[in-house]
């Protein structure tokens, strides 16, 4: 097997044909609904979409052909709160108007008020189970970057384990999933992981900000397994899907060997001299080219 990238051009222009969805799957019981019997889907993040929060972005994804948008969560009395059932039914009548899926819930704004020492986003975080089984969604990323960052500190982390084993028995009657993304490594995130042991808590592995921290993310994927992601950011930095260093074929070959099935989910990958929709479009075509090419006889 070459052990070279290859890059969008290949795939778009027939390798990917050949690129047939392994015969065995089992989706990751956390994100294991399936639409018309498809082993992945594609969305992408409502701030990506420069719609953080906003219903709007329903109608920029059907532009772009996605199947489905990652929507922002944040804390009470923000616009859009979906705590509230009013906002909850109209983000339900968008998607549903432009026959689209909430893929996840998101909750960036734990990378300005920090999960790890702030006592008000323990129960942010505990409010959004709620909200996550009456939206039928099944995973909601907390994220840990800028100054919600735990990496290199142990004491954080320990904070992290006891605040997501207080909500994970909550979560786990919900039938939903809170997915920790962070710069850890995959040993640092299976310490977490390990330690809540909780179907409820797993990983959300976004491949580009893995790879800008220097780690073997196809070994990582690998390693962590279908049992500890619950979802994927597929991303690249400052170029479109399948430009950059990522090679998404072993990405893909990694996903498949663990068995994963579920939504994948682009973040960012835009470039100065194309429309975002001309970006998003180009990339979601590279994805589905590679992750749901039909098998050849």
């Amino acid at each position: 097997m070459r052990d070279t990238l290859w890059t969008r051009r290949e795939v778009l222009a027939g390798g990917a044909a050949a690129l047939g969805v392994s015969p065995f799957w089992q989706a990751l019981a956390a994100a294991a609904e399936q639409t018309e019997g498809r082993r992945f889907r594609i969305g992408a993040c409502d701030w990506s979409l420069r719609k953080r929060q906003r219903p709007e972005a329903f109608a920029v994804a059907a532009e772009i052909g996605l199947d489905g948008v990652e929507v922002s969560f944040s804390e009470p009395g923000s616009e859009f709160d979906l705590r509230d059932e009013a906002v909850r039914r109209r983000y339900r009548d968008e998607s549903r108007r432009h026959g689209l899926e909430i893929a996840s819930l998101a909750m960036g704004v734990l990378n300005r008020i920090p999960y790890a020492v702030d006592p008000r986003t323990e129960q942010w975080v505990a409010d959004v189970v709620p909200v996550m089984a009456a939206m039928d969604v099944r995973v909601c990323l907390l994220a840990f970057f800028g100054k919600g960052d735990i990496k290199g500190d142990r004491t954080r982390q320990d904070e992290v384990i006891q605040r997501l084993k207080r909500v994970a028995p909550t979560a786990e009657r919900a039938g939903v999933v809170l997915g920790v993304e962070s710069q850890l490594n995959a040993d640092d995130h299976m310490r977490i992981v390990d330690s809540v042991a909780s179907p409820a808590v797993k990983v959300y592995y976004d491949v580009a900000n893995m790879h800008a921290q220097g780690y073997d993310i196809y070994q990582e994927i690998r390693q962590l397994g279908r049992e500890r992601i619950c979802q994927f950011h597929m991303k690249e930095r400052r170029c479109l899907l399948g430009d950059g260093p990522i090679d998404f074929r072993r990405v893909k070959e990694a996903i498949d060997e663990i068995g994963f099935g579920g939504w994948l989910i682009i973040e960012g990958a835009t470039v100065p001299d194309k429309t975002l929709v001309e970006c998003y479009r180009d990339n979601q075509r590279f994805l589905r080219s590679l992750f749901l090419a039909a098998k050849r006889g």
